[in-house]
């Protein structure tokens, strides 16, 4: 029997599968999917079997054989694995990086250098001896003295030392120590023989009696019966009861948030909605429908009635959401209804905790996954339904390779189950409405707030009236007289600024010069907490200036404004306001989502100040106010998108507010007010804006009406990577179909990142036959050639951004 495995190496030449003889004692267990430990030149690493077959094209002589199954029951299925196929020709990368990124990173493999003594009576050097102390067998990373190291390479050579290579799982699966505790009269009978001055031995045996055949872990133990663990061990060794070591799982502790419960109630847009989607689950047919329901219309209540009726079938559910501060609440909602037929996967958990929320599923021993991006490809055999919540996000778009985006792979999961996927939003991306539009997804349209509410009354101010009537603090006259009333209400307040930290860059007033990173072409952003400017690219850090590095000027001065100069005027204005700051620098920490959110649903503050975090999927009946301090923010980026992100942005944080019984307001602080994205977000209607920004797309050349490929090289030396560049884009004009646009290449928005310039071009295709084929020659010579020079190109097929 011979397996085609995908190995554990993303090189180009090394990205096909590689056939392997199967042991005689492998051959009744070894399956497809499974993850085996194979010889690779000199070293021995991991690799996924993807086909079993009979015969092979090599001679025997030259194959090897398959040294360890990993696996006895497949880590992907079948289904999986043609995925994985799709994943790498689709967003043009390598298969084993499509396959890694299916499972979590707590399973893939740790790769150690061990140096193993075969002669220790050889070894005459005292350092080596002092170094093994009496061991044969010691990881390479103990060795740090370049003597010691050049003396192993010498035994090495003797071959009275070898160098050998180990592949282990980077975690282990968790295990508790259990204590079983005997029967009363054994307890009773062994009192007697305990001395009487062994109070602790004597105080726990009692303790024991009353828990008598009860198993409990070891460390509540000792908590509920007071007494050490040495004591412990005694009364066991005296045959007071059994101990072992048990597979558990690592709890992820899901917040439960106080929230207004939702209505079980149906309105009559949501049963349409909810039929359509159950009859096509219950004729098992693969089709695509776009929820569009306003901001409070209950789509949460559809997908948890749609997944009900798959569950009744036997069959399982993948529900998606964009950020990891939904994960909490769709989570706890998903858990009152399900209870532990749930598995939450987001990358808020620690390895070990994605490895057990993994486990779970792959054991069947639940029914539905809610988690970010990569739970799309939960290892479930019996799919029912996928549904993507705020589909419009880009944050189901993953960055680095596999670029793969969530909705695509959900689409293709769709097709292998034959099963509906369903993407909800308030504002769907113009790619997904355009397709409902012309009937490719089927629109579902929720007009209604679930409870009738009215949306809330959105003001627009502009900030320019502000400036000229002397105002020069970043809150409005009226944000600030809104926010006095709530807070003598007692209700609550949400504010958005999509901008960390304290200001934006530091310049001097003398000579104009700007604080900048020394990696990038991006000025530095101040954070007041520890008095430093920070690159939010490079990661570059520095303490701020008190002279102008220029001019050496004293006058240097902070403009611009994050979420931590908002903290400080808040508490100016408001002092006796309780603030909550939501952004990167304050979700650090595991577990800071949750406990942030779950203070303000408890009512422990009055304001929640964030970022973009904040501006999606929160439900709770005492926000009643929401400010948005610059709707500018997003607006003029270098980007075809900026517009569509900023209508969403502002109609997504608009609804936060008065979705249950009290009324809401919103007031959104800008420079623009008469920018269509602004103006149509106030009354939050979508399909002009869909009509305006499609005008917009089709007159300049961009999705939906044209498909687009970036292209990013990047290089240290600019002269190199101009040069590159130039190769590339001529390769690609030259290849490429005289319809396609090819636009560069020209300098990105960012030109330099980390000490690298960074250059791009942009292709713009309708129909483009030749385009992977042609992008797929472009990267075998940036693999062969430019890459040993040290060029680095990026392909990003269907962007999310392009700066």
């Amino acid at each position: 029997m011979i397996a085609e495995v995908i190995v554990d190496v993303s090189a180009y030449p090394i990205d096909r599968p590689f056939d392997y003889v199967v042991p005689e004692e492998m051959r009744s267990v070894i399956e497809c999917g499974a993850r085996v430990k194979v010889p690779f030149g000199p070293r021995k690493v991991v690799g996924y079997v993807t086909r079993l077959k009979q015969e092979t094209d090599l001679a025997n002589s030259k194959m090897k054989a398959i040294d360890e199954l990993l696996d006895l029951e497949p880590v992907l299925s079948t289904e999986l694995l043609a995925i994985a196929k799709i994943v790498a020709r689709e967003t043009l990368s390598y298969e084993i990086d499509a396959l890694q990124v299916m499972l979590p990173a707590a399973m893939r493999a740790k790769y150690e250098k061990f140096i193993t003594i075969v002669e220790p009576d050889a070894i005459i050097d005292e350092d080596l001896r002092n170094l093994m102390q009496g061991r044969t067998r010691i990881p390479l990373k103990q060795v740090t003295s370049s003597s010691l190291l050049k003396m192993i390479k010498n035994y090495v050579a003797q071959g009275i030392i070898t160098v050998d290579n180990s592949v282990s799982q980077q975690t282990k699966v968790k295990k508790v120590r259990m204590i079983h505790i005997e029967d009363s009269s054994t307890l009773a009978s062994l009192l007697d023989t305990i001395p009487s001055n062994a109070k602790k031995q004597l105080q726990l045996i009692q303790w024991m009696k009353d828990h008598a055949g009860k198993s409990m872990e070891a460390s509540k133990v000792i908590e509920a019966s007071g007494v050490q663990q040495a004591v412990l061990k005694t009364v066991i060794e005296k045959g007071a009861a059994t101990e072992s070591h048990e597979e558990t799982y690592r709890d992820p502790g899901v917040s439960q948030l106080q929230e207004a419960q939702i209505p079980y109630e149906l309105t009559e847009e949501q049963q349409l909605a909810l039929d359509k989607v159950n009859a096509a689950s219950t004729t098992n047919k693969a089709e695509t429908f776009l929820l569009h329901g306003i901001t409070g219309s209950g789509k949460t209540e559809v997908y948890l009635q749609a997944i009900s009726h798959v569950l009744k079938q036997g069959k399982e559910a993948i529900v998606l959401v964009p950020e990891i501060s939904l994960t909490p609440q769709m989570t706890a909602r998903f858990q009152a209804r399900f209870g532990g037929l749930v598995a939450v996967m987001h990358s808020g958990l620690s390895a070990g905790e994605k490895y057990d929320e993994w486990r779970k599923i792959h054991r069947k021993e639940v029914k539905v996954v809610v988690g970010a991006r990569s739970a799309i490809f939960a290892p479930f055999e019996n799919v029912g339904i996928i549904i993507l919540d705020e589909e419009h996000e880009s944050t189901y778009k993953q960055e680095d390779t596999p670029r793969y985006h969530a909705r695509d792979v959900a689409i293709w999961r769709s097709e292998s189950f034959h099963c509906p996927v369903v993407l909800g939003s308030a504002t769907p991306s113009l790619e997904s409405y355009a397709r409902a539009s012309k009937g490719v997804y089927t629109l579902l349209q929720l007009s209604k707030r679930a409870k009738n509410q009215q949306l809330p009354a959105v003001s627009v101010v502009d900030m320019r009236e502000e400036l000229k009537e002397g105002n020069r603090s970043m809150f409005s006259r009226q944000l600030a007289d809104a926010m006095h009333i709530r807070l003598e209400k007692n209700e609550q307040i949400v504010l958005f600024l999509n901008k960390r930290g304290f200001s934006s860059f530091v310049l001097c007033r003398d000579c104009g010069t700007v604080v900048e990173c020394p990696n990038c072409d991006i000025s530095l952003t101040y954070h007041r907490a520890n008095e430093s400017l920070k690159c939010h690219y490079c990661g570059h850090e520095e303490k701020v200036p008190l002279v102008c590095p220029q001019c050496e000027s004293e006058h240097i001065r902070f403009f611009g404004t994050g979420t931590q100069k908002a903290e400080e005027e808040i508490a100016k204005l408001f002092p006796t306001a309780r603030v909550l700051r939501m952004d990167v620098d304050t979700t650090r920490q595991k577990g800071a989502h949750e406990r942030i959110l779950r203070q303000f649903s408890e009512g422990k503050a009055d304001i929640l100040l964030g970022t973009q975090m904040i501006a999606k999927g929160l439900d709770f009946p005492n926000i009643t106010l929401v400010g948005v301090l610059a709707a500018d923010t997003t607006l003029h980026l270098a980007d075809f998108r900026a517009a569509e992100k900023t209508f969403q942005l502002m109609t997504q944080v608009s609804g936060r507010a008065g979705r249950h019984e009290l009324a809401g307001e919103v007031f959104i602080q800008t420079y623009s007010p008469e920018h269509y994205a602004i103006e149509l977000s106030k009354s939050q209607h979508y399909e002009p804006f869909y009509q305006l920004e499609m005008t917009a797309r089709k007159q300049y050349g961009y999705p939906p009406f044209f498909y687009i490929t970036l292209i990013q090289f990047s290089h240290e030396d600019l002269m190199k990577v101009v040069a590159f560049a130039d190769k590339g884009t001529t390769f690609l004009k030259g290849s490429l179909s005289p319809e396609t646009i090819v636009i560069g290449p020209a300098a990105a928005a960012i030109s330099r990142v980390n000490n690298r310039y960074r250059y791009q071009c942009l292709i713009k295709y309708k129909k483009e036959p030749k385009l992977i084929d042609t992008l797929q020659q472009l990267i075998k010579m940036y693999r062969t050639d430019w890459i040993k020079e040290g060029l680095l190109m990026s392909v990003d097929v269907d962007p999310s951004t392009i700066y």
